[in-house]
């Protein structure tokens, strides 16, 4: 069955026991209020990896990072500080950024990287200044909208960056998104590619009655994405939303 042009995972999922380590990353979801709650997303150029793709402002935890603190979690919190203002041209303060999930990609993957999922926020109004150079356009957008653009596939979007803009969907305003995802602890995203009783490509999470036998038929809650070549498809009915 054909994959659909989003679904970024490896065909070959055989290697589960020989992974490489993954390489630290973080990406922040910042948002504004106009009339609605809006994030800002940014468009790689096709020269890049995931070229074309819309993501949030992110990239690898470099040594600069590293130097600066002995916790892992707080070096991934300086590059997301880092990345908002190198690719977005935006200066937030460190406490406006909440760590809210984090996802790593299958063992198959030639190149992994373990991403923490930040929020962050600007009340200023602070206009974005993008380098014209990995990042190609930019544009605040609506969750809700985002996700319509997806599926009427106008718009390019990872997985990762489609749960959590369907994660953020669910919030009217920056208040209500800080307060709930700063009430959890981060929900971590161990991600398994299987197919489903219909022969489609599914990305499976902890929660999902197949998720520890990798098993893409199993009756039971789900916790899955479902990557037909027609359009994604998200179940959860192990996990609130």
């Amino acid at each position: 069955m054909k994959k659909h042009k989003n679904d970024i995972y490896e065909d070959d999922q055989s290697v589960e026991g020989n992974a490489s380590p993954p390489i630290a990353a973080a990406t922040v979801l910042l948002l504004r209020e106009k009339k609605e709650l809006e994030v800002l997303m940014l468009q790689k150029t096709t020269k890049i990896e995931f070229g074309g793709m819309w993501v949030f402002p992110g990239g690898k935890v470099d040594q600069t990072d590293i130097a600066k603190t002995t916790d892992e979690n707080e070096a991934a919190r300086l590059a997301a500080i880092r990345e908002t203002k190198e690719e977005a041209g935006l200066e937030l303060p460190g406490e406006n950024f909440i760590w809210f999930s984090h996802w790593v990609p299958p063992a198959s993957q030639k190149k992994r990287f373990s991403t923490w999922f930040f929020l962050s926020y600007d009340t200023l109004g602070q206009k974005v200044s993008i380098d014209e150079g990995e990042i190609q356009n930019y544009q605040w957008i609506t969750p809700d909208l985002a996700l319509q653009e997806h599926k009427l596939g106008t718009i390019d979007l990872a997985p990762p960056t489609w749960v959590s803009l369907y994660q953020l969907s669910k919030f009217s305003t920056i208040d209500q998104a800080i307060t709930r995802l700063s009430s959890k602890k981060p929900r971590f995203y161990q991600t398994k590619i299987v197919k489903d009783g219909q022969g489609r490509r599914v990305a499976l999470w902890d929660g999902d009655a197949g998720y520890v036998q990798s098993k893409g038929n199993s009756e039971g809650p789900t916790h899955r994405l479902i990557m037909s070549a027609e359009g994604f498809e998200f179940e959860h009915s192990a996990i609130d939303y």
